[in-house]
This record gives C-alpha cells, structure tokens and sequence, in this order.
C-alpha cells in the first residue's frame, strides 16, 4: 500500500435495514437531550443485539473505549467522571521514574501544561480533522501525589468495572551512553504496584503502560534506529526485574512515530514481537512529532489528526504479514468516531484509547446533557453515520456474522475479509 492511498477499509456509508438504520437515529436524538442509558452495555445487548466486551491488555473491559494518558486523567474528579460516564478503562497522566533518592534521568519531560488548545487541522489527505496542542508533557506532581491518584482511581473505579491503569516514562539511554538506570525502574515499578493493590482488593495483574511519548521522535534520544530498537527489547525486562512476582504485572509498551519511514515502524513492531522479553501488549501508535511545528513560542510539538490516523492504519495493515504470533494492542490516534474505532479493529485492536475527542468544543457534540466523556461516547456509539452500532451491523453482514448477537470480538482482526 503506497503513502498516497487511502488506507481506510471501510466504504463511505454503511449498508444496514432501513429501519434498523431508522431506530438507530430515533436512539441519538433521544439520548441526545435524556442522556445514555445507566447500563449501556445492557441496552445494546437488549436493544441491537450486540455484545461490546472486549480486553485490553488481556483483561476483561466492559466496552471498548477508554481515555488515553494524560492530562483529563490525572485526578480523582477526572477518573470519577469517566467512571460514572462508563468508560471501560481509564489510563492515568504518565508519572517520570524516579530512584530511592528522588532523582529522575528524564526527568525534562516533567513539564506542566501551561495552555492547551484544541483546533482543526487538514491532512495531506485533504481530509479534515481535530488536534490539541500544548506543551507540557509528563506528571508535573510529586511521585506520592502519582501513588495516591492510583488508589484514589483504583477506589473509584471499584465496583464499576472500569480499568485503571498506570502509565509511566522510564530511563531511556541516549545513543551515547550505555547504562541503564535500573534503580529508577526497580524502585518506581515496586511503588506503582503497591498503591494498584492497596486501592482495590483483586487477584487480577497491574496493567502499566510504558509510555514512549510523541516528544521522543524530536529529541536527540531518538536520533539512532539501533538505540530505539534496543529500548524496545530491553525495557519489558527491566521493568519486570524489580518485582518479587513478575507475573502480577502485565507490561504494555505505547510506541511512538518516529522520524523515520514506515518500514522502520514495521522495525519497531518486529522487535517488541521478536525479543526474549516481549511485552505482554502493545499500544499504537503516539502522535506525530513535526520539528518545525510551533506552538505558544515553542518550535517542534507532537500533533494528531488525519495524518496520524492515515499512518497508523497504514502500518497497521501491514504488520500482520510481519509476524505470527502479533500480541494483543490497543489503538490510539485520531479516533473521531465509532467508524474509525472499528478500522483499527479490523486491523486487530482490542480497544480504543481516546484523548483529543473527549475535548472536543461543546458545539462538536449533538447531545446537551453530561459531561464531556458522556456528549462523546453518545457519538462514538449511536451517530447514525459514524457510530460504532451502525458500523459494526455493518460488518455482521459483510462478514455473515450471526444476527441473533453481533460480538465486537468477532470483528476483531477481519480486514482481510473487508
């Protein structure tokens, strides 16, 4: 598939019954001024005939759709918001490791956001599209204001089935050096993992997101393929090696877009694949990073919209032809709606992370009643033409799913049969 071609599998406008198409907007409008249902899954399941459970990392999620890291996820109000909004999992601002004594080697990504701005923005595809820009980056807060939002979220979340999950910026060398800062991976892997288990009793593991930021692309730690690809291979075992039992710990590497072309993503994808110590997921792929970009008198930021989302589903298309045995991955980067939700599943996603559309401005959502995750999940699910519900009865049957219950599982991985 060349750069020029639009990557997209699906058709302009899904075939469903007319009436079925029907009931599906009569259901925006109303919940448009009454607000979702309580139980959404249960309505879906009752009302279309749909099953929307999926996993991330390998655990059990309600639904699909979660907000990604950063900064509407980093405190107790924002995490009860989602929750009570029936997010399925909700990925806490990214915390930058630190040793016993306090110290953080990367500690330059602990950068409060000082203005953030959401505005439209025009691919190379002439599509049109939403990005936010700011220049902040990481947990700005002490690492004991990080745990405690751990077990505030971890408390919050308990008895309504919706995932935390940690998110953090380790040591990463430079192409110069050769050490690694192991302590800082030791000592910070320990405590996240503590505060998950002190804020919620379960059996369950930690999910934890090792967060290879957008920024990383711009900055002189990334100026090396081999030094990238041996971040991949590496930190997955670093991360486990302070923990007495590996195993009550699931390791998710969120890989970024490098400044390098698509095979080199491939290359990327390969190595967390293709180690010794692969990660037990994955998430794709960070926002694009354009070093000439300026933002609030700061020259190179990372951005998102229809060119971020074009790259990944391009990669994505090409990967499965890469490995065989793919681990389980969590999409992230332009998801606009429920119909680009289910591109990146049709490419094998399991859920789908969100930031930029849960702040959206008011006038961008139809429905007048909830808060932001709640006027955008509204869209992501019952949108007559982009929503989730008509899009995947879409699928059923181009896929000769059976009717009687559609599984969002069984869409999971199918574009080759698109």
């Amino acid at each position: 598939m060349s750069e020029t071609t639009s990557p997209h599998l699906l058709p302009e406008h899904p075939v469903v019954d007319a009436a079925l198409r029907d009931t599906i907007a009569r259901d925006y409008q109303i919940f448009a001024k009454q607000g979702l249902p309580t139980n959404l899954e249960a309505y879906l399941a009752e009302r279309y005939h749909l099953d929307v459970s999926t996993t991330y990392a390998g655990l059990p999620i309600t639904n699909p759709f979660g907000k990604a890291s950063g900064q509407l996820s980093m405190t107790a109000r924002q995490v009860e918001e989602d929750v009570q909004a029936g997010l399925g999992f909700v990925v806490l601002k990214t915390v930058i490791a630190q040793d016993e004594t306090g110290a953080q080697t990367m500690g330059e990504w602990a950068v409060k956001e000082s203005r953030m701005v959401v505005e439209p923005i025009t691919g190379q595809s002439g599509e049109t599209g939403w990005t936010v820009s700011w220049k902040g980056r990481g947990w700005w807060g002490t690492f004991d204001e990080y745990l405690q939002l751990i077990r505030a979220a971890r408390q919050i979340a308990a008895d309504r089935n919706t995932l935390i999950v940690p998110s953090c910026k380790y040591h990463l060398p430079t192409p110069t050096e050769v050490v690694w800062k192991e302590s800082e991976y030791r000592y910070t892997t320990a405590k996240i993992l503590e505060a998950w288990q002190a804020g919620a009793a379960t059996d369950a593991p930690m999910p934890l997101e090792k967060d290879f930021s957008p920024t990383l692309a711009g900055s002189d730690h990334a100026a090396q393929q081999a030094k990238i690809l041996e971040w991949l291979r590496t930190v997955p075992r670093l991360i486990r090696e302070g923990l007495a039992d590996a195993a009550q710990i699931r390791v998710g590497l969120k890989l970024f877009n490098a400044l390098f072309d698509d095979d080199f993503q491939l290359a990327m994808l390969r190595a967390i694949h293709d180690g010794e110590h692969r990660p037990e997921f994955f998430i794709y792929g960070n926002r694009l990073f354009d070093p000439k970009r300026e933002f609030d008198g700061k020259r190179g930021i990372a951005y998102g919209g229809p060119d971020l989302s074009d790259r990944n589903l391009r990669i994505m298309s090409r990967f499965p032809t890469e490995c065989d045995t793919p681990l389980p991955w969590s999409a992230t980067g332009d998801i606009h709606s429920g119909k680009m939700a289910l591109e990146y599943a049709l490419r094998g996603a399991g859920s789908f992370q969100l930031h930029t559309f849960f702040q959206m401005p008011n006038a961008h959502y139809t429905a007048t009643v909830g808060n932001k995750t709640q006027k955008a999940l509204h869209e992501l699910y019952f949108h007559p033409q982009q929503g989730l519900i008509v899009w995947i009865l879409h699928l059923a049957g181009v896929l000769d799913l059976p009717r009687e219950c559609v599984r969002l599982a069984d869409v999971i991985g199918r574009g080759e049969y698109i």
